[in-house]
């Protein structure tokens, strides 16, 4: 029941078709696609992505069994060079169009921080911070809302939706259909909640449960007091917990694996459907 997949550019770069085909080879169902970081071999420069270039691009996916869950466009939506948010927004809705004429699930963003380098600030957790980004996607959901396309937000501790409860406050904010929840439990984990993973996710399921229509997972350990990403199934995440979350709540929903490599994924396929089929 668990439809699992991993991010396209995890993959050594190749033209879109060998690198398709390598990823239907693993029997691996669904990609999360970031254009300009998956595909090398054509354009895909806002003025490129046509409905032509889609029909090009599904033909290829439909011939390897493999459906493209989530269309990665990670910019910072809250930075104050405006020169550089008005070409992001500009960007975000020629992924829109895109995902609209590829039929993708969704365009999926985290929601960046209010500084230029994209970084941690003790700013990104203030009020102020939350109503720079609400201009931006209240601009980007009213535009998904015209298209019929779904926006997935994903929380992460060091930008301004930084855990669940911010994500609840935005979604009350913006009250938009089309803008949804991408839930990666360990990007909310910090190396002092992470002993809560369990509080955590069921805290997500509680407020967002509704909202969450796609999943990252991966896995890490800490070390001298800060958070070391690891192979999945070789560190301290709880995937009895998450897994047992999703067979209850989310049957059917993508899994997409993060920080795999082709010496990996196979083991890290297998241990996710492992333990899943074990619950």
């Amino acid at each position: 029941m668990l439809s699992i997949g991993m991010r396209a550019h995890d993959m050594p770069a190749a033209n879109f078709e060998e690198l398709i085909s390598k990823i239907g080879g693993l029997d691996l169902k669904c990609i999360q696609l970031a254009l300009k970081k998956s595909i090398t071999d054509i354009s895909v420069e806002n003025e490129a992505l046509t409905p032509g270039l889609a029909f090009h691009l599904k033909k290829i996916l439909h011939d390897n069994n493999v459906n493209v869950s989530v269309l990665g466009c990670y910019l910072n939506m809250a930075t104050p060079d405006e020169e550089e948010l008005k070409q992001s927004i500009v960007t975000y809705k020629a992924n829109m169009r895109f995902a609209k004429y590829l039929g993708c699930a969704m365009v999926g963003t985290e929601t960046g921080a209010v500084n230029v380098e994209y970084k941690y600030t003790p700013e990104n957790r203030t009020d102020k911070a939350l109503e720079i980004l609400v201009k931006s996607v209240a601009e980007l959901a009213d535009y998904a809302d015209k298209l019929g396309v779904t926006f997935g937000i994903e929380p992460v501790s060091n930008h301004i939706i930084y855990d669940v409860k911010r994500a609840r406050q935005l979604l009350d904010i913006i009250d938009s259909p089309n803008v949804q929840i991408i839930l990666d439990p360990i990007n909310i984990f910090t190396e002092e909640n992470y002993v809560n993973q369990e509080e955590i996710m069921e805290e997500a399921f509680d407020l967002l449960g509704e909202n969450i229509i796609a999943v990252h997972v991966k896995d890490f350990i800490i070390k001298d007091n800060k958070k070391i990403g690891v192979p999945i199934g070789e560190g301290i995440f709880n995937y009895d917990k998450l897994l047992s979350l999703l067979k209850k709540h989310k049957p059917y929903i993508h899994v997409l694996m993060e920080d795999t490599t082709p010496d990996n994924v196979v083991a890290s396929r297998d241990f996710i459907l492992n333990k899943f089929n074990s619950l």
